[in-house]
């Protein structure tokens, strides 16, 4: 690892899995610009950094974060908002273009842009008994940090639509029903199981995981033939990589795939 750091952000390598740890814990873990800052750094760590094969977003204390922080609503001018928006942009879209897989491990409440951090995210975990807030419209604000781009595309603009109107509490359990939330964990058992999954997304084809995600975030705004042509283009290139390899032969000998090496036979870039 390079040697930054951000008291506002806990990095941990372990494995091939890189964990962020939001560490703001008496704030709930509220964005602070150092936070958003630090992740941003973080995850260009992870882009350039071929030991991390998979990334978790985790907050310390209570809660996954409180988004906002409510002690500065009311005190921020436009253009303070602008820019301090504007920065965490910059984390989502980078994010979304990272070509790593990002799991939100969410536990007590994921609020506001605190739960649009984690719908940026490629798969949400979560406790048992863990809370969505989007709380946005009861503070007079609309969505932010990506939040109605996401969302939508989950649910629905109708539904998405009243979700934001109301700004009610959506349990974890609803989360999960309504396709939001991918698994639902005791928490007892919780940090086992996130190892576990980040574990086991890290040891697959990350080369293969990274054209999953580019292709399927494209396909929101492309049409059937763009993404059949682009399949088309990249699977001619993934079957000249160490990992179709390895899948092939350990296919052939019954056993567990090994994947690791992710580069092509001929040059990535």
């Amino acid at each position: 690892m390079s040697d930054f750091k951000y008291e506002d952000v806990i990095v941990d390598i372990k494995e091939n899995v890189m964990y962020l740890t939001l560490n703001r814990p008496d704030s709930l873990n509220a964005f602070s610009p150092e936070m958003i800052l630090g992740l941003k750094e973080s995850l260009t760590e992870a882009n350039t950094n071929d030991r991390v094969k998979a990334i978790v977003i985790k907050g310390s204390g209570r809660s996954f974060s409180a988004g906002g922080d409510v002690k500065t609503m009311g005190k921020k001018d436009p253009i303070h908002t602008y820019d301090h928006i504007g920065k965490l942009n910059e984390l989502i879209i980078q994010m979304n273009n990272l070509e790593k897989p990002i799991i939100a491990a969410v536990h007590g409440y994921a609020a506001g842009a605190g739960f649009n951090l984690a719908l940026a995210s490629d798969l949400i975990v979560a406790t048992e008994g863990s809370n969505i807030i989007l709380s946005f419209s009861k503070v007079g604000l609309i969505s932010d940090g990506g939040g109605l781009y996401f969302l939508p595309r989950i649910v629905g603009p109708y539904l998405a639509k009243e979700l934001f109107f109301n700004a009610e509490p959506i349990s974890v359990e609803k989360a999960h029903s309504l396709g939001i939330v991918n698994q639902i964990y005791t928490v007892d058992q919780f940090d086992d199981e996130v190892e576990k999954f980040a574990s086991k997304i890290a040891s697959g084809p990350s080369y293969a995981y990274g054209f999953i995600k580019k292709l399927t975030n494209l396909s929101l705004t492309s049409s059937l033939s763009e993404i059949l042509e682009q399949e088309r283009i990249t699977q001619a290139t993934m079957v000249t990589t160490e990992d179709h390899a390895e899948g092939v032969q350990a296919f052939k000998e019954k056993r567990n795939p090994q994947f690791g090496k992710n580069e092509s036979k001929e040059s990535r870039r």
